[in-house]
């Protein structure tokens, strides 16, 4: 047996494991570290000073609890993914004897289909922007997005050297900092341009700044300034409110549809497992299921 490691200890070594040698985002340790930290304060009141005093039991308990209080299934699920990884790489570094999670029961989450937006709404969405230096800068980020699939902080965090509008391509640093490669099409790579030549040499204050979309101050967009820019735009052109991953939902679903192989969007997507990629096919077969209750014999 290794020294005995206390459960703050414990979440900390785990918590840099995933830092330094998995190269997780800051958006997702602090997930990790929000999911352990609820399970460390049940710990604590059931007075488990070391992480070895640990059981199934209270895993499960745990569990239990989280969906008393109302968490989702979705958000139990995950939270038994950090508890999961974290016991599974103290035993792999020979902190522990066992896994008390081995027994635990992982709670059942149903899949909920993400929203899509149609071909045409996203057209309207598109156009929206109008013809202002931040409309035109808008328009770019939009048909960027939804030509590529780009996460919204991908897109924000692309700089200038990403985009090869000869070549017809984007270069992405993802999760995990694993670089992809996606193609761009003519009307992507055109609003680019356009962006590109009018609008970014009006904005750029620091001629070092190598982020390719910027707000009127010079400054790279945020997640936040997009998300606000996307929804009043959405509102504008008639529709409801639209969260930027509605645009990576409706580029992969479009493709699917299209027939394209879901090996190549699973790439395009930088999803690391194809089960993860496989939504989209249900989400492809809830439109032809619905597009055929339109039929005048189906009612």
């Amino acid at each position: 047996m290794a020294r005995r490691l206390s459960v703050d200890d414990a979440v900390d070594v785990f918590l840099d494991h995933l830092k330094v040698e998995r190269h997780l985002s800051a958006h997702t340790l602090d997930g990790y570290g929000r999911d352990l930290a609820r399970l460390g304060r049940l710990l604590a009141e059931r007075g488990r000073r070391t992480i070895d005093d640990v059981t199934a039991a209270d895993v499960t308990d745990h569990l239990i609890a989280l969906a008393d209080a109302g968490l989702a299934p979705r958000s139990r699920a995950r939270a038994l993914v950090a508890i999961r990884g974290l016991f599974r790489h103290l035993v792999a570094e020979r902190w522990l004897d066992a896994d008390p999670t081995e027994r635990a029961g992982a709670p059942r989450s149903a899949q909920r289909l993400p929203d899509v937006l149609g071909v045409d709404a996203v057209a309207r969405l598109v156009d929206a922007p109008g013809e202002s230096p931040r409309g035109l800068r808008d328009a770019a980020m939009i048909e960027l997005a939804y030509a590529s699939g780009l996460r919204v902080s991908e897109l924000v965090a692309l700089p200038i050297a990403a985009v090869n509008l000869h070549g017809g391509f984007v270069r992405v640093t993802g999760k995990g900092q694993k670089t992809r490669l996606v193609p761009l099409n003519a009307t992507a790579r055109a609003r680019i341009t356009r962006y590109l030549d009018e609008v970014r040499p009006r904005f750029v204050k620091d001629p070092a700044e190598r982020a390719l979309f910027l707000t009127g101050r010079g400054r790279a967009m945020t997640r936040q300034a997009f998300w606000k820019a996307l929804r009043g735009h959405a509102l504008r052109a008639g529709g409801k409110a639209v969260h930027p991953h509605e645009l990576r939902h409706s580029f992969a679903t479009h493709l699917v549809e299209g027939g394209a192989d879901l090996r190549a969007v699973q790439a395009m997507l930088g999803h690391a497992d194809i089960g993860t990629t496989q939504i989209y096919t249900q989400v492809s077969r809830a439109h032809v299921i619905e597009q055929a209750r339109k039929h005048p014999r189906a009612r």
